[in-house]
């Protein structure tokens, strides 16, 4: 069954393609574009219950063994973002394709969003199949070529703005991957991960510790890990809901991924782990005090997005089994938790006109079915038991008391003070735009076109990651189980390099 490994790539691929030779009929690029994404889906299930006994699965693409050619690797790890990612790009589809009908696609133009949103998610699965340091860089600039084209769809004033800012960051991170490419190229004589694996411990400490810090600085941009993240509140929150959604969902994740794959495959003892739990710990607390200052919902859950990657740096950073687990277990967590919120912000402006929290309010009672909409995944973000939010920050708080060391017991208290201010941050939310008085100048029917009735997909597809979401509470067992396996694998990288090489490679 490995010829089902490249499918995630090809398939979107092959589907941006067609939808562009049909640009000119909306009703079938969006035909296309569903079947190729539910397809995605299946294929991504499949690989990960192939992979669920431990065994990666590989393919050298043309034919070309490892280390000259191109390898696609999916392991436990892989198969897992694979779901959880193509599950999402599906519900973000049907979405768009809801607030399209539903507008005439007027402020979109469809004939290229869909090609460059297939595009994307053809970036995102690459991403995470790379079994090279190259093919990892060119699943980044697929992703990040089709996401200059989705940020900046409407062509306003304010999105060509933030859209520019968004490029010039992306582009900075890419030169800095790539000259660290050279390096190691330069240095090992491969870009292979699985055969790094043994070349990079022959290097000395020096040389080990520059390489591990500009692959850090370059995913850290990516990831926006603080200080490195001004860019991302100012650039998602003007893009439309669809496209916030996914790429406050994925993007980042993809960077955090990155970040998990070469931490313990190439420096699993690398002197960089202190740094890391220094910058979870800043990008914790600079990021939730940034969203409790903001007054617009989407530029306050972009800072939410910002802080809580500093959890997921600190399971990477404590370099445990634990640690890992619990990094994994979040990282899935927040991609769905983040996207729904997102999705619901987007309801919420079209409901009540703006997302400016001085301008809503008793959106609790004109639309109670978007106050669930919201209020479920906000209190899942917050990490309110029994929610799979509480249950991942509880393991990496375990991780971190295991641990027992000075900056671990900082980070414990650090995300516990960041839990609060989460909480506070999405109360506040609610209290203003759902709970009070409405505005005055909102109009009893969101603004100058009814929009009492939300379009019905928009709604479905938002409650369907609302579902998902919650649904992560109830198989937290199997799913932590699954975590602590790949962490388990992950530190011991025998099983990735055996599946590439059949052998362990020096």
């Amino acid at each position: 069954m490995t010829w089902l490994v490249p499918v995630p790539v090809v398939l979107p691929l092959l589907g941006a393609a067609l939808t562009l030779l049909i640009r000119r009929h909306p009703n079938l690029q969006r035909a296309v574009s569903l079947l190729v994404l539910s397809t995605t889906v299946a294929v991504a299930i499949a690989l990960l219950a192939l992979t669920a006994t431990g065994d990666p699965l590989t393919v050298a693409v043309g034919g070309w063994a490892a280390p000259l050619g191109i390898v696609l690797v999916a392991d436990r790890l892989a198969a897992l973002m694979l779901v959880v990612s193509t599950s999402v790009t599906l519900c973000v589809l049907i979405y768009s394709i809801g607030q399209g009908l539903a507008d005439g696609d007027d402020a979109v133009p469809v004939a290229v969003y869909h090609p460059a949103y297939l595009i994307l998610t053809a970036g995102v699965t690459n991403a995470f199949l790379a079994g090279d340091l190259f093919n990892l860089y060119v699943g980044f600039e697929i992703l990040l070529a089709a996401s200059y084209v989705l940020i900046t769809l409407g062509a306003t004033p304010s999105r060509i703005r933030d859209g520019t800012t968004y490029v010039v960051v992306s582009l900075l991170s890419s030169m800095i991957f790539l000259t660290a490419i050279g390096i190691i190229y330069a240095a090992t004589g491969t870009l292979n991960l699985a055969q790094l694996a043994g070349r990079l411990d022959a290097l000395p400490g020096g040389l080990q510790l520059a390489l591990q810090s500009m692959l850090l600085l370059a995913f850290g941009i990516k990831a926006a890990v603080f200080p490195l993240s001004a860019w991302l509140p100012d650039s998602y929150p003007t893009a439309i809901a669809p496209v916030t959604a996914v790429f406050a969902g994925l993007l980042t994740k993809v960077g955090v991924y990155a970040i998990i794959r070469t931490q313990t495959l190439l420096f699993p003892n690398g002197p960089a782990a202190d740094l890391l739990l220094v910058a979870a710990l800043l990008t914790m607390i600079v990021g939730i005090l940034g969203a409790v200052a903001q007054q617009d919902i989407k530029r306050l859950l972009s800072f939410t997005l910002v802080s809580h990657i500093g959890y997921m740096l600190f399971g990477i950073g404590l370099a445990s089994a634990a640690g890992l687990s619990g990094a994994i277990f979040y990282v899935v967590h927040h991609i769905v938790v983040q996207t729904t919120l997102f999705l619901a912000a987007g309801l919420i402006e079209r409901r009540g006109g703006t997302t400016d929290l001085d301008r809503l309010g008793g959106l609790a009672r004109l639309a109670p079915v978007l106050g669930v909409l919201f209020f479920l995944p906000a209190l899942n973000l917050a990490g309110i038991p029994p929610f799979s939010g509480f249950l991942g920050k509880l393991g990496l708080l375990q991780a971190g008391v295991a641990a027992d060391g000075a900056l671990s017991w900082l980070l414990v208290a650090g995300s516990v003070v960041t839990s609060l201010l989460t909480l506070y941050a999405i109360g506040r939310v609610w209290n203003l735009a759902f709970w009070r008085t409405p505005h005055p100048e909102m109009p009893p029917d969101g603004g100058p076109v009814p929009r009492r009735v939300l379009p019905r997909l928009m709604v479905g597809s938002t409650l369907a990651l609302v579902v998902l979401g919650t649904g992560l509470t109830v198989v937290a067992g199997p799913l932590s189980d699954l975590t602590s396996r790949t962490a388990v694998d992950l530190l011991d990288r025998e099983p990735y390099v055996h599946a590439v090489f059949a052998e362990e490679v020096p």
